[in-house]
């Protein structure tokens, strides 16, 4: 087993949406961050991303050592690989881009330099072929925002080795966040399928005019999302069977869920669904600044992760 050394330097490659939010989660946890992406001005959009996510930052507390000066930029890859001990990519999610990506990453650093992938949905085993050491290839994946929400699955492909998949747990963990390595490798890993599932239907519902969009996202906003900011699907299924938990909530729902499972729907993106979709959200949000809106997001968010840290029997 490889041991993990004192991880301080972290290298990002591409400073987009994700990258940038993981830069910013590193520059406030104490670490010092190397970057790069080929994209023109990114460099600016960088800076200017983290600046604006350093009041959240700040309001969840930073390490020892915490600061966005710690932050360099590389036009070159090569470059910005040099002297990192970890490596979070979040490159475009093409398999022909990230394999061209991954074989000038892999080629730049030491064997026991683990890499990292924020894809959504690629496999780690069509990624590592590009590899000289595929062994140490690993899905880090987060959930949007990284440098707010916890999550962090952790996934190896067909050659990763278990001490890869160990040591990338350990480093998630040791910086904050909750990681979780799912079994098996499967399109889209398990949070964004999860997620998926409920778009799907909220998407069905729309398109055969069962209830407005502000209507779907009031039922999820304030019902059944209230109790998934607290505990998971499972969990709540079991406090909902009361004192027989989930053997009497099976018991006594489960046909009822059977049948609701087989009439949901299958909606397709056809032009007409998505102008549909547009509109509805412009007319829900409308007068409302999405700025406006992610802040007040992100503060509550905040609040509900302090309340999970206090919990001593939420799992």
């Amino acid at each position: 087993m490889i041991a993990n050394p004192i991880i301080r330097r972290v290298g990002v490659v591409g400073t987009g949406v994700i990258g940038a939010s993981w830069a910013a989660y590193f520059l406030a946890r104490g670490l010092e961050v190397s970057a790069t992406d080929p994209a023109p001005g990114a460099r600016e959009r960088l800076a200017q991303a983290i600046a604006l996510h350093w009041p959240t930052l700040v309001k969840s507390g930073l390490a020892e050592g915490a600061s966005q000066d710690k932050l360099t930029f590389h036009e070159s890859l090569e470059a910005a690989l040099e002297g990192v001990q970890f490596v979070q990519e979040s490159g475009p999610e093409r398999i022909d881009l990230k394999r061209a990506l991954f074989t000038r990453i892999d080629a730049a650093l030491a064997e026991n330099v683990l890499i990292a992938s924020s894809s959504s949905g690629l496999l780690m085993s069509d990624v590592q072929t590009a590899c000289r050491y595929p062994q140490r290839v690993v899905l880090g994946h987060p959930f949007n925002p990284p440098h707010l929400i916890p999550l962090v699955e952790v996934i190896g492909g067909a050659r990763t080795s278990p001490d890869a998949i160990q040591r990338a747990m350990d480093f998630y963990r040791a910086i904050g966040k909750r990681p979780i390595n799912p079994r098996k490798e499967i399109k889209g890993h398990i949070a964004n399928r999860l997620q998926a599932a409920l778009w799907r239907e909220a998407f069905h519902l729309v398109s055969i005019g069962a209830a407005s969009m502000s209507d779907i996202d009031a039922a999820i906003a304030y019902g059944p999302g209230l109790r998934w900011a607290v505990m998971g699907p499972f969990a709540n299924l079991h406090l909902s069977g009361g004192e027989g938990g989930m053997e009497h909530l099976l018991e006594h729902l489960g046909g009822p869920i059977e049948s609701w499972w087989a009439d949901l729907g299958t909606p397709a993106l056809t032009p007409s669904l998505k102008q549909q979709v547009i509109d509805g959200i412009g007319a829900e949000l409308a007068g409302r600044g999405a700025d406006q809106i992610a802040a007040q997001r992100d503060a509550m968010i905040l609040d509900m992760l302090r309340l999970k840290a206090a919990s001593t029997s939420i799992p």
